[in-house]
């Protein structure tokens, strides 16, 4: 049974609870990238080590997505993202008053125990109460408010860090996120189709049937893949580009992550390739494609260098687009848990690709980065030449 037409001003509060719900979940996960090298001076430690405070809220949504979706089947839609909403000012502003690296991580790592509840359950809600056209357009705004809030995040926290300090980048951030959870409490609609669903019985009992699925373990090792990629290449670029012969300061490095904004065009262009094309064969191009971006960026000219890195983003981003996708091709049953299996593997390869290359940082620098990140990009497109093979080319 479809859900009943909203009216206009109902659509309209809708998309920017839903906007404002991805926006305040991204600006969150990722405003410390642009600012490690001063986190680092601030906390005097290695500048690999900063990057932990990029992995901590990664790690800790991995954590938490596979329950997710069982917690808000049982206890509702609007009362836990709008209570995530708001408790995440409370580690948002504890990490402000940090008097260490370690314990900011912490309060990092406490901010993505929050995260999930918000976006997770924002898709369930979307997927609950609407259908058809509307659900696929509320769907965009949703990535169109999570691609620009993870721009903001990085490019306001290096702009106040730089006039002002870290502390304030911080203080600021959660300001804006006092704003979008007031935002969605008053303008998400409550749930009018939501029936709770008792235990976590049901979702335990589809991992073995997920977990022996080969196409299925293949991208969960792609979605691995994916955000490795991502946070490896814009972690470790802001170390090169704040020393010699560059010298960026926080906001100019929080500016080049203007590049992310191609995700806003590359995410639906990805999927229109992969109908024309076949996932495989956009697959087997965006990887070189983000090899030879990556290459660019070995260069010594800045206006390469942000080349190099928007090419390798957009690329990165089409990769995002084809394997969410396939997950659903791909799953026998139990769709729910795959996702949420899925997004466990994705932001575990977040987690590593925020410290594993510190491992090459110290030794070899940005091509030892760069080296990293091939590798994997390398083995992502023998993962989808094996096993994504149920459709053409």
């Amino acid at each position: 049974m479809s859900s009943p037409s909203l009216s206009e001003d109902s659509s309209t509060r809708l998309h920017f609870a839903v906007f404002a719900a991805g926006f305040l979940t991204f600006v969150n996960m990722w405003c410390t990238q642009a600012i490690l090298p001063v986190l680092a001076a601030a906390f005097h430690v290695a500048q690999a080590r900063t990057g932990l405070t990029v992995t901590a809220p990664l790690m800790a949504t991995a954590m938490m997505a596979p329950v997710i979706g069982a917690i808000s089947d049982r206890f509702g839609r609007k009362k836990l993202i709008c209570g995530a909403a708001f408790l995440l000012l409370i580690p948002t502003l504890l990490a402000a008053q940090a008097a260490s690296l370690d314990a900011l991580v912490v309060d990092r790592f406490i901010q993505g125990l929050t995260l999930p509840f918000i976006f997770t359950v924002t898709v369930a809600y979307i997927g609950d109460e609407t259908s058809g056209a509307q659900t696929a357009r509320l769907a965009g705004t949703y990535t169109s408010g999570a691609i620009l809030g993870g721009f903001c995040g990085r490019f306001s926290a290096g702009l106040v860090t730089e006039a002002y300090g870290w502390r304030e980048a911080f203080w600021l951030i959660a300001a804006i996120s006092l704003v979008l959870a007031v935002l969605l409490f008053f303008a998400l609609p409550a749930e009018r189709r939501f029936k709770p669903v008792y235990g976590l019985r049901g979702a335990l009992h589809s991992f073995p049937l997920h977990l022996s699925n080969q196409r299925l373990l293949a991208t969960y090792a792609v979605g691995f893949g994916v955000l490795f990629s991502l946070v490896a290449v814009f972690t470790f670029i802001n170390f090169r580009l704040a020393v010699a012969p560059y010298f960026l300061g926080p906001a100019a490095l929080g500016g080049i992550f203007v590049v992310y904004l191609g995700g806003v065009v590359m995410t639906p262009v990805g999927a229109r390739l992969s109908i024309k094309f076949g996932r495989r064969r956009v697959m087997a191009v965006a990887g070189p494609v983000i090899i030879a971006g990556l290459a660019l960026t070995l260069l010594a000219p800045m206006g390469v260098i942000e080349c190099g890195l928007l090419l390798a983003s957009a690329a990165i981003f089409v990769q995002q687009t084809l394997a969410t996708a396939f997950v659903g091709m791909a799953a026998r049953g139990a769709k729910s848990t795959a996702v949420g299996l899925y997004v466990t593997a994705y932001y575990i390869g977040g987690s590593a690709g925020g410290f594993v290359p510190g491992w090459l940082w110290h030794g070899f620098g940005w091509p030892g980065c760069v080296a990293v990140v091939c590798a994997v990009q390398v083995g992502m497109l023998a993962l989808v030449l094996r096993f994504w093979v149920d459709e053409k080319g």
